[in-house]
Parts: C-alpha cells; structure tokens; sequence
C-alpha cells in the first residue's frame, strides 16, 4: 500500500462526537512512551502527523486521521503512567474502553510494546481483556533498533512463551523501529489486506 494522503480529522472525548462508521478503521494503543507517534508517523511517511512528546501520557483524547480518504487510522490515550488526576485517567480509561468495545467499523487494534521490555503485566492483562470481549488485535512490538538482533529475539522469545502460558494461538506480530523505517511494508500490507475484507 501506498500512502498518498495522511491528514488529521480531529480529537474527540465521547463516542457521538466520531465520524460516521463507514470507512476501516485502525486502533493504535499502548503504555505511555511506547513510541505511537512516531510509529504513526513513520508509517504515513509525515513527521509531524502526529505530536511526539516527552511527557508520558500526552494523548488524552480519541484522535483520528484519515488515510488515502479510505481508511482511518486512531491514536487511542496511553494507558499505564501518566502525570494527570486519577479522575483524568478513570475518564480516558472510561471512553477508550468504550470506543474498543462499541466501534462497529474498528477491524484491528494494534498494541504497542517496548521491544526493550520483559512481558509488562498491564500488557498482558489489556490483551487479555480484548480477548475476552472478542476484539481483534495484533501485536507491534517498537523500538527494535534500541536492541542487538539477538536481544530482539531472546525478548520477542520471552513474550510469545508468556503469552502462550493463557493463549491458545498468539495473534500476529509485527516488530518495528520508527528510526530504521523497519516493519512499515508489513503494516501497510496486512491494512491493505483487512480493508478489501471491509
């Protein structure tokens, strides 16, 4: 897939603000700091298509771009740290909880993971939860560039064994670094290959 055209649509906190379900859609969720944005970003081949930030936590609303006018692609809140009132958090927990559960044209959700990282207990537990309410996800691990090959696939070892001690088949995985451009053909490809199912 080629990307011709990537623009923000606009920032929403309740679920009637969205736009209407008529195109695919892409979820991108994970830890606060995982490196979202600059996946996003990397993908539509725009720098600044999404805010990078230092600050874990910085995406507080349901933000969408639309991709070639066909497709949408959402940047959901962080869940995990973030400097914000636990009421804030209870708020974008509430409303991102009901996006995953209730959106009608989300065909996948992509979790983010730190390729850097042991198998994160938050991690585990939110793809239980989808899972359990049956929405389909896949798994991206980010920043492979931060490791050596062999600690990229001692890790990635390490997570498919823990997921598979509660999982009976892992869903697919992508590993990817922003900064090497790595995984990018792969994503486009498999949102290629949903949509024409759409």
């Amino acid at each position: 897939m080629e990307i011709r055209s990537a623009e923000f649509v606009s920032s929403y906190v309740k679920l009637d603000q969205l736009p209407r379900p008529e195109k695919p859609e892409y979820a991108f969720i994970g830890r606060s700091n995982v490196g979202k944005s600059s996946l996003i970003n990397m993908l539509t081949g725009r720098k600044y298509l999404a805010k990078i930030s230092s600050t874990p936590g910085k995406t507080q609303t349901i933000n969408h771009f639309i991709i070639n006018n066909e497709w949408y692609l959402v940047d959901l809140p962080g869940f995990g740290y973030a400097k914000t009132s636990k009421t804030l958090r209870a708020l974008w927990k509430g409303f991102t909880f009901e996006y995953l559960k209730q959106r009608e044209n989300l065909l996948c959700v992509c979790v983010l993971l730190d390729s850097r990282l042991e198998p994160q207990k938050i991690d585990l537990e939110f793809m239980e939860w989808l899972g359990k309410n049956g929405i389909p996800f896949v798994m991206v691990f980010t920043k492979a560039d931060k490791n050596t090959k062999r600690e990229l696939v001692k890790n990635l070892e390490n997570y498919q064994r823990k997921m598979l001690e509660t999982w009976e088949f892992l869903p697919q995985i992508f590993v990817t670094s922003a900064e090497k451009q790595t995984g990018k053909e792969d994503l486009l490809a498999f949102f290629d290959e949903v949509n024409e199912r759409f």
